[in-house]
């Protein structure tokens, strides 16, 4: 597959990966609570095979790794210094793992500095984001991905510095109930994001995919352009309706993990209600993205020949469907 972003959207559904951090976190690699970047730059390795695993399991565009790569996250553990290398190897990283097939997204995300109405926070909110956009564009990226926003405001201000570049954009939005922060519902924030000029609207993070699913169906009705919807595979409830808010939050989550077969059935509901670019965000791992590549059609070819003896078992899985069959 070959051309920029849009051309393949064109052509039909963009499968991307899955999440990084907590991905991470769980190796060891990443502290929870934090959740900052640093191993871009302390454990290369951990993040090339994480990549390596989601491009091996179907993803056809890699996410860089700068969520919370920003001055005043970074700041906070002590590496406000690295900045740029940060950035800088996070893009060089997803090129080593990609190839020439896979696109790379540059990535931007909610900084937490926000304040709606407030011009002051608005110029410092640039100010991060064009700082983590020119050390991504040194390594050279495909698109841009502005992700995770609460505030509609925050994800314009986002939109404004990536379009800056010259290359697409796509924003997607974290939902805490039906509304976002500033009260905006999921079609009023699409049809903002669009008329701002964004490539690619729709959400991400936060919400599973059964309460991701009613936001992407507003968002695909309210908007022309390209929609796209990145659930977290961790399961939510209506007293918990989203993963932040859960008590398993931020690393007793186990419990509350998808199964890929869950995962995989949300991108066949996401492609039916229009989707164009579809993934998974925090909890979503190599098998879920391989599932929804199979649901999708996009199944790499990994199976192989297997001489299955029901009558003399050499495994686990024939043995047991063998007794399972004598009991019928």
């Amino acid at each position: 597959m070959t051309g920029s972003i849009l051309d393949r959207l064109e052509e039909g559904i963009v499968l991307g990966d899955g999440g990084y951090l907590l991905a991470l976190e769980n190796r060891g690699y990443v502290q929870a609570g934090p959740f900052t970047p640093e191993v871009t730059i302390e454990h290369p390795n951990a993040l090339l095979a994480l990549h390596q695993e989601f491009v091996h399991a179907g993803a056809e565009v890699l996410q860089v790794l700068t969520f919370y790569a920003s001055e005043n996250k970074l700041a906070q553990i002590g590496y406000s210094g690295r900045l740029g290398d940060i950035n800088r190897a996070a893009v060089q990283i997803a090129r080593e793992a990609g190839g020439e097939s896979t696109l790379v997204a540059g990535d931007i995300c909610l900084t937490w500095k926000y304040e709606e109405g407030s011009a002051a926070a608005a110029d410092e909110c640039r100010r991060l984001f064009d700082s983590q956009i020119g050390f991504q564009m040194e390594k050279g990226v495909d698109f841009f991905i502005c992700e995770t926003f609460l505030h509609v405001g925050e994800a314009l201000l986002g939109l404004e510095c990536a379009r800056s570049t010259g290359l697409p954009a796509m924003v997607t939005l974290a939902f805490e109930g039906p509304n976002t922060r500033d009260g905006k519902t999921p079609a009023e924030a699409a049809k903002m994001l669009e008329g701002a000029g964004a490539d690619v609207v729709g959400a991400n993070c936060w919400q599973d995919p059964g309460f991701m699913l009613p936001v992407l169906e507003q968002m695909r009705g309210a908007v022309d352009c390209h929609v796209a919807a990145q659930p977290v595979a961790y399961r939510c409830t209506e007293e918990e309706p989203f993963f932040t808010r859960s008590k398993g939050f931020p690393d007793k989550l186990d419990s509350y993990k998808l199964t890929r077969y869950e995962m995989g059935d949300f991108a066949a509901r996401a492609r039916d209600l229009g989707a164009n670019y579809i993934g998974g965000c925090c909890g979503c791992e190599g098998s879920h993205i391989r599932q929804m590549a199979r649901v999708l059609g996009k199944a790499p070819s990994e199976e192989r020949e297997w001489s299955v003896s029901l009558d003399n078992p050499q495994s686990a899985t024939e043995a047991y469907k063998h007794l399972r069959s004598e009991s019928d």
